[in-house]
């Protein structure tokens, strides 16, 4: 290839999980395009031909997706364009296609100036090394070149009739209330509430990539203030919502609680559980020690895994596990599903199991055991220091020869409950997370924690202290 077809990206935008960044500053549609010939590249070399492609909802997306189309036919890639719609959607169009690879042009639920592309190849995910050697590829200019195709293909109606397959429905019609957030997930709620049963109330289901009604990140309580009004002046069972691309999900109960990714992995993980005693189910090293527990007790596996949705999903595929998750609220669906994050489909597979319940999602959500816990705490660390904090730490309670997990940062189980501290795959930032079974046990974890922290030279986050009183 001549030198001039080389391209640097921005290195902040090449990231673990996915390609993201600030449009006009740290991404641009250069870097889109770029990305298509690297990504093409990639997979012509792997003997595939077709990629498919789609786009979520914000301003910015369609021009970007342009551009990516425009550099993966430069590699003479056949590239099928499902249109606007959730990542998952994306997903279930190249597993069902049988398409070589897949890209979604996502912010995610990052601010509106936001936006970049998930990816997947065949139907496994596409991230860590993989991602960076993209940037190896477009640097060298060593691209594929060849005469591709592009074409149009519908697949919404039979994505939406596919997760409808899997609803079996109970006794109970349930009343509903739905928040896409205006992301790319609105018009498939609208169409998949309007074919179940009960009632639905559907808020900001307009596709809007301004968010006019609030942010579409459903792990921040603010964002799900508007539907735990709705939930509470309309009587509902409960509230579901979702994040600016659809892979995500947030539960309200209907005295208004959040319900976090961990409890609802139980109450999808005994439904399952009781049809396929035995099996094998991941949640990463944030979640609470009862999730663990009460799926043990269920009669299932329970695996502990990395925090990442491309790792969990990788480790599922190794594991054979029917049923995976995270904190953040992607669940994945192997049990009649194809495994990969969708947030639709986990509201469906919610919506389908309680109105076979006999107890409401409060009940349920009051009958686990009672602990206490910290939010997710975040502190800055530097890039460079971040791992080595993690392995200082590590080496410390080795050598006092404490409980600790390894498998991401440090989980240490005590007497009180457990800890974690693990760098961010993300952000220039240590996230820390403790559990406990009551308050006083809480701030001994915390001064534990704490201690680990000025150890290695860092400064104690101001509010730690008052997270152990609630």
């Amino acid at each position: 290839m001549p030198s001039d077809a080389a391209h640097r990206f921005d290195p902040s935008v090449l990231r673990e999980y996915d390609v993201r960044g600030i449009v006009g500053q740290t991404l641009s549609l250069d870097d889109a395009r770029a990305l298509g010939r690297a990504f093409g590249t990639r997979v012509r070399r792997a003997g595939g031909a077709t990629v498919c492609v789609g786009y979520d909802g914000r301003l910015s997306s369609p021009d970007i997706e342009a551009a990516l189309v425009e550099g993966l036919a430069a590699c003479g890639i056949e590239v099928v364009r499902i249109g606007c719609g959730p990542s998952p959607m994306l997903y279930y169009a190249a597993v069902a296609l049988g398409a070589d690879g897949g890209v979604m042009v996502t912010g995610s639920h990052n601010p509106p100036d936001y936006n970049g592309f998930k990816m997947m190849m065949g139907k496994g995910s596409f991230f860590g090394e993989d991602i960076q050697d993209l940037g190896r590829l477009a640097a060298a200019g060593d691209f594929e070149t060849g005469a591709g195709t592009t074409r149009q293909q519908a697949v919404f109606d039979d994505y939406v009739a596919r997760m409808l397959k899997d609803f079996d429905g109970g006794p109970r019609d349930l009343t509903v209330a739905w928040d896409a957030g205006n992301g790319a997930a609105g018009e498939v709620m609208a169409a998949m509430s309007a074919r179940l049963p009960g009632r639905h109330i559907l808020l900001n289901e307009t596709i809007d990539g301004t968010f006019p009604a609030h942010h579409p990140d459903p792990t921040v309580p603010k964002n799900l203030e508007q539907l735990k009004s709705t939930v509470l002046d309309q009587a509902c069972d409960f509230g579901i919502a979702f994040d600016g691309d659809g892979d995500r999900i947030g539960v309200i109960d209907e005295k208004g609680r959040i319900l976090w990714g961990d409890q609802l992995l139980i109450l999808y993980g005994r439904d399952i559980l009781s049809r396929r005693p035995g099996a094998t189910m991941i949640a990463d090293v944030k979640a609470s020690q009862v999730l663990f527990d009460e799926l043990a007790r269920a009669g299932g596996n329970p695996v502990m895994w990395k925090t990442g949705h491309s790792l969990i999903k990788s480790k599922m595929a190794e594991t054979g596990a029917v049923l995976a998750g995270e904190m953040s609220g992607h669940i994945f669906f192997a049990d009649r599903y194809f495994g990969f994050d969708d947030a639709p489909y986990a509201a469906l597979r919610l919506i389908d199991l309680m109105s076979r319940s006999p107890e409401s999602l409060a009940a349920f959500r009051d009958s686990l055991p009672a602990v206490v816990n910290t939010p997710e705490i975040r502190f800055p660390c530097a890039e460079e220091r971040k791992r080595p904090v993690i392995a200082e730490v590590r080496d410390r309670l080795e050598a006092e020869k404490a409980q600790v997990n390894g498998i991401d940062g440090v989980r240490v189980r005590t007497e009180d409950g457990w800890w974690l501290l693990r760098a961010s795959n993300t952000q220039d930032v240590l996230v820390a997370r403790c559990e406990s079974s009551n308050h006083a046990g809480l701030k001994r974890l915390l001064a534990a924690l704490s201690e680990q922290i000025v150890a290695s030279g860092l400064a104690i986050p101001d509010d730690l202290d008052t997270l152990a009183t609630g």
